[in-house]
């Protein structure tokens, strides 16, 4: 071999080859691909509609950095404005209104304030209903006032009615009548002062009258205020009368004559 055939074939040995490289693909094809693309669209969707119906309901309810809807909180407590309403009892220290407009409660039927101590026991009941205030205990207040051109009544049905106060108790009817009834008996007592009754006219209806006369000491009693007991066809008709008051308080009529005649009507007091 001569020197040029064999750097000939030296050259063509050291020559590079070039061959075809062969790719593997990668990746998700086929209905595989099309689930995952489907997946990924609903995912978008719902993404979409969540923050879209937060949006809605964040307007709708007016949230904002210091409450949600009419209801505010303070460093007071909790401020609510305009008619809110409550499906479950609720539980506060303190309502009160602004001081330029009123305190509603309403309720389609009756609408009860319970006061219970630390114990849970119930120490006071407020409960409003169609007839009124019904009070369950004991109540302190500086006014009671009713409506304009409405009556107030205050009434206990099963129990007595007792107003006290340290100060005095006033009751005022400034365009009306003012009156007490009760069943049994009526108090007006008044341990260190008076009992000042100041009226143009005063009334004391339904008084038993005492019988007197002029030949005998003897006295009856009568239910009728407005003539004696047992007058005689001929007499004159009685028509004034003395007050007398018994030993125990109960006051009485006696006719009147020239002198006082309660001693001899007083036999009315031993059926008191």
């Amino acid at each position: 071999m001569t020197r040029e055939q064999y750097i000939l074939a030296t050259q063509q040995n050291s020559l590079p080859r070039t061959e075809h490289p062969q790719f593997y693909p990668v990746g998700i094809y086929g209905w595989r691909k099309r689930c995952l693309y489907f997946f990924v669209l609903v995912l978008l969707v719902t993404m979409i509609v969540n923050l879209a119906m937060t949006i809605w309901i964040l307007k709708v309810m007016n949230f904002t950095v210091d409450g949600m809807g009419n209801l505010r909180v303070t460093k007071k407590g909790i401020r609510l404005e305009g008619i809110s309403e409550f499906l479950l009892p609720l539980y506060v220290k303190e309502i009160h209104s602004r001081k330029d407009s009123p305190l509603v409660l309403q309720s389609d039927r009756n609408v009860t304030v319970n006061a219970r101590n630390h114990m849970g026991q119930l120490t006071g009941q407020l409960t409003v209903g169609t007839e009124g205030a019904v009070f369950g205990h004991s109540v302190e207040t500086p006014h009671i006032r009713a409506e304009p051109s409405q009556d107030l009544k205050l009434e206990s049905p099963t129990r007595s009615l007792v107003m006290e106060a340290p100060r005095g108790v006033q009751v005022n009817a400034a365009a009306g009548d003012l009156k007490a009834t009760c069943r049994k008996e009526l108090h007006l007592q008044s341990t260190e002062g008076e009992i000042f009754l100041n009226a143009d006219t005063i009334r004391l209806g339904n008084l038993p009258v005492g019988s007197f006369s002029s030949s005998s000491s003897s006295s009856s009693s009568s239910s009728s205020s407005s003539s004696s007991s047992s007058p005689s066809s001929s007499a004159p008709r009685q028509t004034i009368y003395e007050l007398c008051v018994c030993p125990s308080g109960k006051l009485y009529l006696s006719p009147a004559g020239a002198g006082s005649t309660c001693q001899s009507s007083s036999n009315i007091c031993l059926w008191s």
